[in-house]
């Protein structure tokens, strides 16, 4: 599974071109956006929830990813309104990091409007994981898909732009028998995440990360 990925002919962008890119793909149709998410400490520097969790305001920071609320809805409602099914797969290992504890708090917002949200045991992965992990990744239909990037501080960097059909299609195909496996997001949280106690953050976590 994914075994093409690593060789795959990429072009690299930049964090801004990146987005640009993807947006402008995104907004010319494209019926299905696949998000498979596995790193397990992020960066998210300009977005207050991670700010405030990184200070070890946990309180303050599962209310501002409330306030995110309005703004998911529109992009969910977006979404809909042209004909884009989102799906993402969240990869989580345990002990359960500080950032994904928070993470799936703000994940848990963005599925009580709707959105479809899959967790996945890295434990259940670990005969595909022999060699390397599964990819980060941000696949557009069969148009585009994108492995996001990061520095060696784990901010996010930008991603490698892959337009290879075939390629797209193994990855997506990986994506969906990975997906089929996944627990429902609720179930998951319910039983690993939220008898949890606040995480203990003693500095901003390094590591990966994927846009909420």
């Amino acid at each position: 599974m994914f075994d093409s990925f690593p060789v795959g002919a990429s072009e690299r962008l930049d964090r801004p071109t990146y987005h640009a890119d993807l947006g402008r793909v995104y907004a010319d149709g494209i019926g299905f956006l696949n998000k498979l998410e596995r790193g397990q400490n992020f960066k998210e520097r300009g977005f207050p929830s991670w700010e405030a969790f990184a200070d070890g305001d946990w309180q303050r920071a599962l209310s501002l990813a409330e306030e995110r609320r309005e703004e998911y809805a529109q992009e969910l409602h977006k979404a809909s309104r042209m004909g884009v099914t989102h799906r993402r797969l969240r990869v989580v290992e345990f002990p359960i990091t500080p950032y994904v504890q928070w993470e799936l708090f703000v994940l848990r917002v963005r599925v009580e409007l709707g959105d479809d949200i899959k967790i996945l045991d890295a434990r259940d992965i670990s005969s595909i994981e022999r060699i390397r992990p599964v990819p980060e990744v941000v696949i557009l239909g069969d148009a585009v898909m994108y492995e996001v990037v990061y520095d060696e501080d784990g901010n996010p960097a930008g991603a490698n732009r892959c337009t290879d059909n075939s390629l797209i299609r193994e990855t997506n195909a990986g994506f969906d028998a990975l997906y089929e496996r996944g627990e429902g997001f609720h179930d998951f949280f319910d039983r690993e995440v939220a008898p949890l106690a606040p995480p203990r953050v003693s500095s901003a976590p390094a590591g990966f990360r994927g846009t909420r």
